[in-house]
């Protein structure tokens, strides 16, 4: 029976594309030497129509198509060997991500950091190693801010809902350029380029085919015309081919995935609108975009030494930047709409990758009353499963808040880092990283890797503080918060630690709030007790055995009884 793991089929995908791979590497090599001979064989024609007194355009007609047909055969094949490279590059990262070698290795999302968000710093949702690393497969930029934006602010259950049967059933500057105004949109201009362009070529092949000896003067009178034309809108032309010669790369992205989309049929309601919308304007926009990329080829090929000596007379720049224009005028006001589609596309795609790789991850269960969390066998997605320890945590009717007590390094960070991933993911459409995880619309706010600035001359103190009024503020938003406070406010005094913090906590349940705190400074475990049943305590615990201390990593009940701060200063020789 064959395997049908992730790992056993992202194999067989990328050794069955290895091989298309070398096929067309074959291919390439053999158009690349045909080519090369046909301009061998154009200069040997232009030597013999010279020795022979005969015009040399009419002598290179021949050559010239053949040139241009391998051109565009050579460009078919180039995009192939490209599109196969991707895939091979794409099961090659599949692998790394289920063999937990992927961090550094795809897109961080840098780009989508920003210092005031109220928790994308402190759960890591971007940077190396981050969770759009891990989730992303996108290709292009809209792709990636569709993701992006999921993760940096939760979408509504129903939202949710649908994006789940998506996920299940898949397992702006491009934007800007289309709806430019034309470059070079003169009707008059573009139809006596056409035809002065097509009496050139019919006037060269009347002076070598036809006996009266005036299609010689016809001829060269025909060359000074198109020459003034060429000279007159070349520099237009050239503008118009470097913008559309970057739009068309990224358009090629674009062309793939919406080839898939327009071929598949869905079931899933959100999938079935996004094909709806692409196909019922007009012509599939994969098909638009294969026409562009054919022009392109043509836009390209004047780059030939043989082009650039026929340029002037077949204004081979001119048309095909006319033709480039009129594709821009008809289809460019629908880009934004396909990168749209896309983006969303390859979100859900990024997010259908993760949950085909984590078969035994659920999806959460949406609760309309709350607030509540309630998971069960909950770990952090980004640490490996043999490394990742499991804890059930959930706070829910009368419960508002949990006091995490422990020692250093035994924990506390992570599971407040666990509770907020894994409501990142719920909220975004992606499986979660547990047993099972029943969830409320909420707001995350978190105060877990706070640091002071240098530059802008604040403290570690000021800055945490100036968190918490954000995460504050956040209470008046519709949903109500989920705060996870690491070490809290420990940047001033016991005493007003201890006051500061019992304050904010009951400030923030007061409005609705439910969260956790974590401290190894036993004061803040008694704000459990004068929150009563609205409370909990919970500790992690360590010991030590023949001089080193270990760690387990379980949540337990109650509060720690002890401290392991001067054993680990013991532990690396110092005296206290």
């Amino acid at each position: 029976m064959p395997d049908d793991s992730p790992r056993a089929e992202y194999g067989r995908r990328q050794a069955s594309r290895r091989a298309v791979g070398e096929r067309l590497e074959r291919r390439h090599r053999i158009l690349g030497n045909f080519r090369l001979l046909t301009a061998i064989a154009a200069a040997i024609l232009i030597f013999l129509a010279i020795t022979r007194g005969a015009p040399p355009a009419f002598w290179l007609i021949f050559p010239a198509c053949v040139f241009v047909a391998l051109l565009v055969v050579h460009a078919q094949v180039n995009r192939e060997r490209a599109r196969c490279a991707r895939s091979v590059a794409f099961y090659e990262r599949a692998l790394d991500r289920l063999d937990n070698r992927w961090a550094g290795r795809g897109e961080t999302g840098e780009r989508f950091k920003h210092p005031l968000h109220p928790y994308a710093e402190d759960l890591d949702l971007f940077g190396p190693g981050s969770l759009f690393e891990l989730l992303s497969t996108a290709r292009t930029r809209a792709g990636e801010e569709m993701l992006a934006n999921w993760l940096r602010a939760p979408s509504p259950p129903d939202v949710l809902r649908a994006r789940h049967q998506a996920v299940s059933e898949c397992a702006g500057s491009l934007a800007e350029w289309g709806e430019r105004p034309p470059v070079f949109d003169q009707p008059p201009a573009r139809l006596a380029i056409a035809l002065l362009s097509t009496l050139a070529v019919a006037s060269f092949i009347a002076w070598g085919a036809l006996p009266w000896k005036g299609w010689r003067e016809v001829a060269l009178a025909l060359v000074l015309i198109n020459a003034f034309f060429y000279l007159r809108f070349r520099q237009r032309a050239d503008h118009i081919a470097e913008s559309a010669g970057e739009a068309a790369h990224d358009l090629a992205l674009l062309s793939q995935v919406l080839a898939r989309l327009e071929r598949e049929i869905f079931s899933a309601p959100r999938l079935v609108e996004l094909k709806t919308a692409l196909v019922a304007a007009g012509r599939p926009p994969s098909f638009r975009i294969r026409k562009l990329q054919r022009l392109m080829a043509i836009v390209e090929s004047r780059e030939h030494i043989i082009m650039h000596a026929i340029d002037p007379v077949l204004l081979w720049t001119l048309q095909s930047a006319l033709a480039v224009e009129s594709w821009r005028k008809q289809s460019g006001p629908a880009i934004r709409a396909w990168l749209a589609a896309v983006g969303e596309m390859e979100a859900l795609s990024s997010l259908a990758s993760y949950a085909y790789e984590h078969p035994a991850d659920p999806f959460p269960e949406f609760a309309e009353a709350g607030p509540l969390f309630e998971g069960t066998g909950l770990a952090h997605p980004l640490l490996a499963e043999d490394r990742a320890v499991r804890n059930d945590v959930a706070i829910s009717g009368e419960l508002r808040l949990i006091v995490v007590s422990g020692s250093n390094m035994s924990g506390k960070s992570t599971l407040l880092r666990t509770v907020g991933i894994n409501a990142v993911l719920a909220q975004c459409g992606a499986p979660v990283r547990a047993a099972s995880l029943r969830i409320s619309p909420l707001t995350i706010g978190a105060s877990i890797r706070i640091l002071d600035s240098l530059q802008d001359g604040t403290s570690h103190f000021y800055a945490e503080i100036t968190r918490l009024k954000q995460i504050v503020d956040l209470t008046q938003g519709a949903r109500p918060v989920l705060f996870l406070f690491d070490e809290f406010l420990q940047g001033t005094n016991s005493h007003d630690r201890r006051q500061g913090a019992e304050a904010m906590v009951r400030g923030l349940i007061d409005r609705g709030a439910i969260g956790f705190l974590t401290t190894h400074d036993l004061a803040l475990s008694e704000i459990a007790h004068g929150l009563a049943s609205k409370a909990a305590n919970m500790h992690f615990e360590d010991r030590l055995e023949n001089g080193k201390l270990l760690f387990d990593y379980h949540l337990r009940p109650g509060v720690v009884q002890r401290s392991n701060a001067l054993e680990l200063m013991r532990s690396l020789g110092l005296d206290v």
